[in-house]
């Protein structure tokens, strides 16, 4: 009687239970305020403009101006003497969880609630670093979904989240932790993100969507982290890649492959993944590759070198989970070098929960380190993020009609990227959510 009624509300175009994707204000009201930016790093361009009003109605940019204006009635937020941007964008994070030496136990002793609960820590943490938006490439049970409707129904601050909720993989594959006691859990099916075959790749994808998945997420080869498997190896066949990209573009939803090894990153690129994570051993055929499918590249340097350095401290993990960290690890920075100079499309990302929450903004330093100027370095994580989302029209730079996310920094990024490590102002939808100060009223318009 329950799944009938269900249906008959369902047909008859009632919503009992909706599911929170994030939401897009259909209005431009009236200016309310304006930031007065002594240097704009807009998101759309390599040039910095100076003494750059923008105005804001609501949660949206009304308009950009040249000068420092003062509309009647509108709070002036005064940031002349600092360089302003667009909120950035972590294209890779798992933002319910943090690594640490104590990881194995946590996995088999706390669950999807206590991810829930950690996350809205995490998300303050990375709001509060400049990142207004991010991808979470990764959480069992819902737990970022219950996160992200939280904070688009304003209960708590964080990013905005689009989400892969479970992350697909073979049995026994990067996303099933192998090496454990075969009694400690039941066999995880498609529910659970394990599949084996083409027909189950496709429910797997078909399930997450149902559940909140704003995005895919599979791992086209081993990984770092996980005990049992290769780090490198391809997982999933080229059938089942094909499948999952295919089901998930029929959906409306982007695809990204966890790939290190060269024959699995290829194969998921050839199936028509969106981006590829981490892409450690890539190589002239595989950036010629990048460049002819126009996928992106997610370089999640930060993660290879902080697994590098848990490698070295005894007893911070699993031995064959240490061996992998200490020779995969370090090439990560080498591999970005090689893409960002092959003309590969770059978009910014973490892989933040293996590196601390908060922290995302080191990556910045390693990318310009490795050869990146600093300006495409920001682009990375504003234009080219909010492309490779699928959401320019709405995040990624200050123009008329996106959303106010808006950051500042006291010195000037480009000629010290370790400034990008100190945002001192977050605004988010016209939120002011970090270095606010009591704003000025303008009585008449200039």
């Amino acid at each position: 009687m329950r799944t009938y009624a269900i249906r008959l509300a369902t047909a008859a175009g009632f919503a009992l239970f909706t599911v929170t994707t994030p939401a897009f204000s259909p209005q431009v009201p009236s200016v309310e305020q304006v930031i007065h930016a002594g240097r704009l790093i807009d998101g759309t361009s390599t040039t910095v403009r100076e003494r750059m009003s923008i105005l804001i109605g609501g949660d949206r940019i009304v308009e950009v101006q040249e000068g420092f204006v003062r509309p009647a009635g509108a709070q002036v937020i005064d940031l002349s003497r600092s360089t302003v941007m667009p909120g950035l964008i972590d294209s890779h994070t798992h933002i319910t969880s943090e690594l640490g030496p104590n990881a194995l136990l946590l996995a088999v002793t706390q669950g999807a609630v206590d991810a829930a609960v950690r996350s809205t820590v995490y998300a303050k943490r990375t709001l509060d670093a400049g990142f207004t938006t991010i991808r979470d490439l990764g959480a069992d049970g819902g737990a970022a979904v219950a996160l992200k409707r939280a904070i688009n129904d304003g209960v708590l601050p964080g990013p905005r989240i689009w989400t892969a909720r479970t992350t697909l993989s073979i049995t026994g594959g990067h996303g099933d932790q192998g090496g454990l006691r075969h009694d400690l859990t039941a066999a995880p099916t498609f529910a659970d993100g394990i599949v084996d075959s083409p027909a189950e790749a496709a429910k797997a994808v078909r399930y997450q969507h149902k559940y909140g998945a704003d995005l895919i997420k599979f791992t086209a080869t081993g990984g770092v982290l996980s005990i049992n498997d290769s780090g490198d190896a391809q997982q999933f066949s080229d059938e089942e890649m094909r499948t999952i990209v295919e089901t998930a573009h029929l959906l409306g939803l982007k695809v990204a492959a966890h790939a290190h090894g060269k024959r699995g990153m290829e194969a998921a690129i050839r199936a028509g993944v969106d981006s590829i994570e981490h892409g450690t051993y890539l190589d002239d055929e595989t950036i010629a590759l990048f460049k002819k499918h126009g996928t992106y590249y997610v370089p999640t340097i930060i993660a290879g070198k902080t697994v590098e350095e848990m490698a070295r401290t005894p007893g911070a993990l699993h031995p064959s989970v240490r061996e992998k960290a200490a020779r995969i690890g370090p090439l990560i920075q080498s591999a970005f070098a090689r893409a960002w100079k092959g003309g590969v499309k770059i978009a910014f990302g973490t892989d933040s929960g293996v590196s601390a929450h908060g922290e995302n903004a080191r990556e910045f330093g390693y990318m310009v380190e490795a050869g990146m100027p600093p300006i495409e370095a920001i682009l990375s994580a504003t234009r080219n993020a909010a492309d490779l989302l699928g959401a320019s029209d709405h995040v990624g730079s200050i123009q008329k009609g996106r959303y106010a996310d808006i950051i500042a920094v006291d010195g000037d990024p480009l000629t010290n990227i370790e400034e990008m490590r100190r945002v001192r102002f977050v605004m988010k939808g016209g939120v002011v959510h970090k270095g606010g100060a009591a704003p000025q009223t303008s009585g008449t318009a200039q």
